[in-house]
């Protein structure tokens, strides 16, 4: 298949959020449409569980829309307001303005419709923010962080997935492993049309590559403020979609696929910074660690549980979560060790600014504006409230017995949603993280999937007992 691609350049109409922006930044989105001959725009949002919403509005509509907004029913929208109260308004932000990309055809015509999208803010019919926007979640954590006198939180995600025939199975389209050179396979080129599509779309990719289970794949985005990378992250998941589809394959963002290999996850790289510097960083320090860095991180490991439920928030998150796998379950750190639930990367002179933190537990199938949302709360929590660092993790924390992990104080993750879910319920942080209207329907949402899950019958257990009981 030909490389997918835009008419137009790629560029963003640059505009700051919807607070500060000019009149001439929704203009130039309106010039953009018209030069490009737009047919119609996408108005994105999420659900609670991350699942990106839509719907279209015409060219002729948009001088509208651009100033006050799209109304629309949130009754049906998972977490959103019962029906007496659904009435919310799409508030497109300027700055996300992007082409999407197209298919080409044999010979090179490009196939479809010409598309844009906007990411929205959702606001009631008062133009006040919506407390179930999972984005306005986001926007409330890094007022939290610029009150504590920080500039931005820098996030990084690696997300992985897989490559599958079709979405009724799981049958692989190759069988690399770990940074496997599949120059001839199926699954190099759609890899490398993604990349073109999201490239295309603005998002800035640092490196890509084959990943250690069969048919999985890893794209990095270079870093980013975290509510622009939670923007780019729901693209990304679109994207990789759509670019498996044009090639006849299905992509998936599902933690744990395939038994008996590697799960997929989404490790998050995080920093803050002030006034342009980055403020993890300690020229002094023997791990090159500011203080606020190690309280930070420290935050981190303290709410580790209790947020696990928003990182990683389905029943088959956790049997990704499992030791033996190369998936962090343990609540420790360490600069080396990728056993432990964060991981410091090593530094190197001359790259202070690159000075992060990763943590290695949330799965890509998370809403990222709910994941970075209580990871920045947590880190704050405990930079606000001196959380002590603990000394890190340097051994194989898989090779510790239980009573060896016990004497040394690492708890564990959640082994299941249904724990993970009692953790979050009883979490005074995550309460306010996702505030009163999200924070309810969150939990009641999330047991709901586990009793669910937890009265099913499996194939494994009549195997396991029907003939032998």
């Amino acid at each position: 298949m030909a490389r997918p691609r835009t008419q137009a350049s790629g560029a963003m109409v640059k505009s700051k959020d919807r607070a500060t922006s000019s009149v001439a930044a929704r203009r130039a989105v309106l010039k953009q449409i018209r030069d490009e001959g737009v047919e119609h725009i996408l108005f994105w949002f999420t659900d609670l569980e991350g699942h990106l919403k839509s719907f279209a509005v015409t060219p002729a509509e948009m001088g509208e829309a651009l100033n006050d907004g799209m109304g629309f029913d949130g009754s049906s929208i998972t977490g959103f307001n019962a029906i007496e109260e659904s009435d919310m308004v799409a508030i497109p932000d300027p700055a996300s303005f992007q082409l999407l990309p197209r298919p080409e055809d044999d010979h090179g015509h490009l196939v479809g419709a010409n598309v844009a999208r906007m990411i929205c803010d959702v606001v009631t019919p008062d133009g006040l923010p919506y407390e179930g926007d999972p984005r306005y979640v986001l926007r409330r954590a890094l007022d939290r962080m610029r009150s504590m006198g920080f500039d931005a939180f820098n996030v990084g995600p690696e997300l992985e997935y897989f490559l599958f025939e079709d979405d009724k199975g799981t049958e692989t389209i190759d069988e690399g492993g770990y940074f496997a050179m599949t120059a001839q396979d199926a699954a190099t080129e759609v890899r490398n049309d993604t990349i073109h599509a999201l490239e295309a779309v603005g998002i800035p990719i640092e490196y890509h590559h084959h990943e250690v289970g069969p048919s999985q794949h890893e794209i990095d985005m270079r870093y980013a403020d975290a509510l622009a990378m939670a923007d780019y992250t729901v693209t990304y998941r679109l994207i990789v979609k759509e670019v498996a589809a044009w090639h006849g394959y299905y992509a998936t963002f599902m933690p744990k696929p395939l038994f008996g290999e590697n799960g997929s996850g989404m490790h998050t790289h995080m920093s803050l910074f002030k006034g342009g510097r980055n403020q993890f960083f300690d020229r002094r320090d023997e791990y090159h660690l500011s203080k606020t860095a190690k309280s930070f991180i420290a935050g981190l490991l303290v709410h580790a549980r209790e947020m696990s439920a928003v990182l990683a928030q389905w029943v088959n998150s956790y049997k990704r979560l499992v030791p033996g796998y190369e998936a962090p379950v343990y609540v420790a750190w360490s600069q080396r060790n990728r056993s432990a639930l964060i991981r410091i990367p090593l530094y190197k002179p001359g790259s202070e600014q690159a000075t992060r933190a990763e943590i290695r537990c949330p799965d890509p199938a998370c809403n990222p504006y709910l994941a970075f949302a209580a990871l920045l709360h947590a880190g704050l929590e405990g930079i606000e409230e001196g959380y002590e660092l603990p000394d890190p993790m340097e051994r194989n924390l898989y090779r510790l017995t239980a009573t060896e992990r016990r004497e040394q104080g690492i708890v564990s993750l959640p082994e299941s949603l249904g724990e993970a879910i009692d953790e979050l319920a009883g979490s005074d942080l995550m309460k306010r993280a996702l505030g009163e209207h999200i924070f309810p329907r969150y939990v009641e949402l999330k047991r709901r999937e586990w009793d669910e899950y937890r009265v099913q019958v499996t194939e494994w257990e009549k195997a396991k007992y029907l003939a032998a009981l």
